[in-house]
């Protein structure tokens, strides 16, 4: 069963690393972008970045489930129910906040006969590089409970 645990944290972390460490990349991508092609453009390979992202999140909660499961004083540990607790907060901002944000945006840049960038992409942008902000700030605490285990 050791073994099988240690397997499980070596998968948990390269997940992090491949899947949420793009994640913070993401807003600048998006916000680097200046014309309607670069702007056409990152979002295009935010939606590639974001295939990456999914799967490594996906990985990072089961394989920190399953942790719990073989060592099930972890759902005793302050710091582990926090970073659970985090974690499903930042995964419910995808469907919500995200999606209800970044839907304009890519209907607006989807439109062939755009020639220019309106200022509603920009006001539609900072609502969702707010929300991608807290959710990298969400992470980033997640990142640092696990690595202090402070309560």
């Amino acid at each position: 069963m050791n073994l099988i645990y240690t397997v499980l944290v070596v998968i948990h972390i390269f997940s992090a690393i491949v899947g949420i460490g793009p994640g913070f990349v993401l807003t600048t991508i998006v916000k680097s972008a200046k014309s309607l092609p670069e702007i056409r453009h990152a979002f295009a390979l935010k939606a590639k970045v974001h295939i990456f992202v999914m799967i490594g999140g996906i990985l990072v909660l089961l394989t920190g489930l399953l942790m719990g499961v073989l060592n099930p004083v972890l759902f005793q540990q302050g710091w582990y129910i926090a970073s659970m607790i985090l974690y499903f907060t930042a995964l419910s901002l995808g469907p919500t906040l995200l999606k209800k944000f970044s839907t304009p945006i890519k209907t607006l840049i989807a439109d062939p006969d755009l020639e220019s960038v309106p200022d509603t992409y920009h006001k539609n942008l900072q609502k969702l590089l707010r929300v991608e902000y807290i959710e990298n700030t969400l992470l980033l605490i997640i990142i640092l409970l696990m690595i202090t285990k402070p309560f």
